[in-house]
């Protein structure tokens, strides 16, 4: 059990151990062997990136076909993989949805030039909207899945671009980082058994993050809680695939070292006062004991005209395993209004 939950609690905090400050200067741009095995898979392609440091290339994977319905996923992070995805091939191609799989700029099978000045949310816009024109998404036929650090980056690209939306799906992510660490301080942590609390903030303030100890205890009393709530050692292998395959150098970066609460460049990012500018249809989605408030994902729907709520129960921020009937049952119902509204 020690070496199951050694090798779970680092895959999930390998982007939370102190490594060198984030690079200055961008290195080579880093072509692994993950993407060149996964160009030769079926429906993959790898869509050109301009960016203000050089052309690059992500990694996209398109499955089922449908001229109405096309939802792009954003996976989370920043720095993470589309892997934990793979549920949605277990319902999409059975609704007949068309979806997309994409690896974000310096993630898995994408290209890494790891450069921090592309490390930022205008930059990241940019490059969805690359994406977007690649596989000819519309107003017709784009629907925009981000989770966690995806949903930040879908608000984003809804506020800049929802021209170009036939609807957008934020899931598990508030529209403060401010109040995502107030909800973390005064709600999830006096939760917590508060001697384990205590030692856990002790490595958090000496900086001791890649210590096993704190990694367990992280796993035993937070992950196994409120991001997927099972047993670390029945942890889906394309979960800790995710956060094995991450770049923690642009997570450090953006979210911060301490998994208790975001820090990084990401600190004082706050979008709940632009929420009513949203105009396209709109789901909102998150888990009862996900480490986004469910009280403040219910104060976004209000803000976004006739958007839809759902909080499944039972279920952590990584909601599609934790309670799939109720996720995948929203998705699909509201991707089936949407699209019945707009032939009408």
């Amino acid at each position: 059990m020690r070496n199951c939950l050694s090798i779970a609690a680092f895959a999930i905090a390998v982007a939370a151990c102190t490594a060198s400050a984030p690079p200055t200067e961008a290195p080579e741009t880093v072509e692994t062997p993950a993407v060149e095995a996964a160009t030769e898979e079926a429906g993959v392609r790898m869509i050109p990136i301009s960016t203000s440091k050089g052309d690059f290339k992500v990694w996209t994977k398109q499955v089922g076909d449908n001229p109405r319905i096309k939802v792009l996923l954003l996976h989370g992070g920043p720095g993470m993989t589309a892997e934990a995805f793979l549920p949605f091939e277990e319902h999409f191609p059975d609704e007949g949805f068309e979806f997309f799989y994409y690896d974000q700029l310096d993630s898995w099978r994408s290209d890494q030039p790891n450069d921090p000045d592309l490390w930022t949310i205008e930059a990241a816009v940019s490059e969805v909207d690359q994406v977007r024109e690649a596989l000819g998404l519309s107003p017709d036929n784009f629907y925009l899945y981000g989770q966690s650090w995806g949903g930040m980056l879908a608000m984003e690209y809804a506020l800049a671009h929802q021209d170009h939306l036939k609807g957008l799906i934020i899931s598990n992510m508030m529209a403060s980082i401010p109040e995502y660490n107030v909800y973390s301080k005064t709600v999830l942590q006096p939760e917590m058994d508060q001697g384990v609390l205590a030692e856990i903030l002790g490595y958090e303030a000496s900086g001791d993050f890649a210590n096993e100890r704190y990694m367990g205890l992280l796993m035993e009393h937070y992950y196994s809680e409120h991001i997927l709530r099972r047993p670390p050692e029945e942890w889906p292998p394309e979960v800790m695939a995710t956060f094995e395959h991450s770049n923690h150098d642009k997570y450090v970066a953006m979210q911060g070292p301490s998994e208790m609460g975001a820090g990084g460049t990401l600190v004082d990012w706050d979008r709940f006062a632009d929420l009513h500018e949203i105009t396209v249809p709109t789901l909102v989605i998150g888990g009862a004991f996900d480490t986004m408030s469910p009280e403040h994902l219910g104060r976004m729907a209000a803000e976004i005209e006739g958007a839809d709520l759902t909080i499944c129960p039972d279920a952590g921020h990584l909601t599609q395993y934790d309670n799939p009937d109720c996720f995948f049952g929203a998705l699909t119902a509201f991707i089936e209004k949407v699209d019945t509204a707009s032939a009408e």
